[in-house]
């Protein structure tokens, strides 16, 4: 019936901490039925021992003649034995009232109780108090006690009850607490089983009710995602890597090969070994900038983060590539800010991010265009766009640009290593920024957009 056997359900957090309530509510339960009980009971005596006390003193303060009369007048009335009063004389010898003998008794006006053989050979529990009158005579008051005595059991009873459903309830809801957890938990164990064995699409089981195990849930996926997202970069690198240095590499070997077959004089040797130099330096540049990327996205430079100033930044990014874009004619334009744009991060890498950015800009731009780069700072945003006028990108290419080594058909004789933006989408997830790519109608517009340092005192 279930497709949880119960031996494993007490195994369960939530089982353990149902238990655990249910003896915290359990203690909880009779220590304030405990405290009720004692104070009714307290309640109780108190209320008997204060009518005792009140009969006596009435009593005492009858004539002798009054008060036999009234004695015997009260034990034909009190038929039950309900608060029975006898009167003995100074030997002990009954002379009237319901109780005929006089009780065992340890000393005369405190109040204390005895079991009292009714005519009827029935036993009453009662409490009584025996008082010393001025001729001598001894004055007994008593009360019945076997109505409180019910009061009492009825208490206990109900304490055990109580108990008892409140065991049975809190056992119930244990057990069912623990089958649902033990549920949910077999469904989290069987979607990581099945990420284990392969299927890196498979996600945990989220309800949607933001407890704990959502939230856990939610930052497994999230890591799921990122390792998805790394493993399917690693794959574009391996392939790009495959793709883009066969030749460089090819024309290395080829080169190479050429020196060692001909006769060649020392001129030609020396030239051969500078383009293979030039081959080798372009491939160290390549894996170092890879070796770059892979040490921002491993996040080693956080402790060196700051509030610094995007408008500064960019500021002395332009003034590096405005002699650049100038030999080609092209108009560099800075557009600051008004207010500060500040933003806790390492001034180096963004930077270079910003640097990256131009060079793509200027590098793809026509002769004599326009590159403008801006510095944004509202409440929602701070950021950097760099707008150009470029062929720009299509939609299909603007995520896959952001892979290492990838490089658009269009730009695949450019010179480069198709690392620029890879960089910069580095910087951005270092920085918790986002990096969007869009059209500028004509061109290319790149936003490295991230959220304002928060102010602290």
């Amino acid at each position: 019936m279930f497709s949880v056997h119960l031996s494993e359900i007490p195994r369960t957090i939530s089982f353990r901490t149902g238990l655990l309530f249910l003896g915290l509510f359990g203690c909880s339960f009779l220590a304030l039925f405990g405290y009720i009980y004692w104070q009714t009971a307290f309640y109780l005596k108190t209320e008997a021992d204060t009518a005792l006390y009140r009969q006596v003193e009435n009593r005492s303060l009858q004539s002798p003649e009054l008060q036999l009369a009234e004695i015997r007048k009260h034990a034909v009335q009190d038929v039950e034995g309900r608060l029975p009063h006898s009167l003995f004389d100074e030997q002990g010898k009954f002379i009237a009232g319901a109780i005929h003998r006089l009780p065992p008794f340890a000393e005369y006006d405190k109040p204390q109780e005895f079991r009292w053989l009714k005519d009827n050979g029935h036993h009453r529990p009662v409490r009584f108090m025996v008082h010393r009158l001025p001729d001598g005579k001894t004055l007994l008051v008593a009360q019945d006690m076997h109505d409180i005595r019910e009061f009492d059991e009825l208490l206990i009873n109900a304490l055990y009850s109580g108990g008892v459903l409140l065991l049975v309830v809190g056992l119930f809801g244990a057990v069912v607490l623990g089958y649902s957890a033990h549920r949910r938990l077999d469904k989290l164990s069987r979607s990581i089983k099945g990420i284990i064995e392969g299927d890196l699409t498979g996600r945990l089981p989220i309800l949607g009710n933001n407890d704990d195990i959502d939230r856990l849930a939610g930052v497994v996926n999230g890591m799921l995602d990122e390792l998805g997202r790394l493993m399917s970069e690693v794959k574009g690198v391996c392939d790009d890597i495959a793709h883009d240095l066969r030749t460089p590499l090819t024309r290395l070997i080829a080169g190479l090969e050429r020196a060692q077959r001909r006769g060649l004089d020392e001129a030609q040797y020396a030239a051969s070994i500078d383009a293979a130099l030039t081959e080798a330096k372009g491939l160290l540049l390549t894996f170092k900038a890879l070796l770059r990327i892979s040490e921002i996205e491993n996040s080693a430079r956080r402790s060196h983060f700051a509030p610094l100033d995007l408008n500064v930044i960019a500021a002395d990014a332009a003034e590096l590539y405005e002699p650049l874009a100038e030999e080609r004619g092209i108009r560099l334009t800075f557009n600051g800010s008004q207010m500060p744009a500040v933003i806790a991060g390492d001034a180096q890498l963004l930077f270079d991010a910003v640097c990256n950015l131009l060079d793509n800009a200027i590098k793809f731009s026509p002769d004599h265009s326009d590159i403008h780069l801006t510095v944004i700072a509202d409440r929602t945003a701070i950021g950097i766009r760099v707008t150009d006028n470029g062929p720009g990108i299509a939609p299909a290419e603007r995520e896959a640009v952001l892979r290492r080594l990838y490089r658009a058909e269009s730009s695949r004789h450019t010179q480069g290593n198709g690392l620029g933006l890879s960089m910069v989408s580095a910087v951005a997830r270092l920085h918790d920024m986002k990096l969007a790519v869009s059209d500028a109608a004509p061109g290319c517009r790149v936003d490295l957009l991230g959220r304002p340092a928060t102010e602290t005192t």
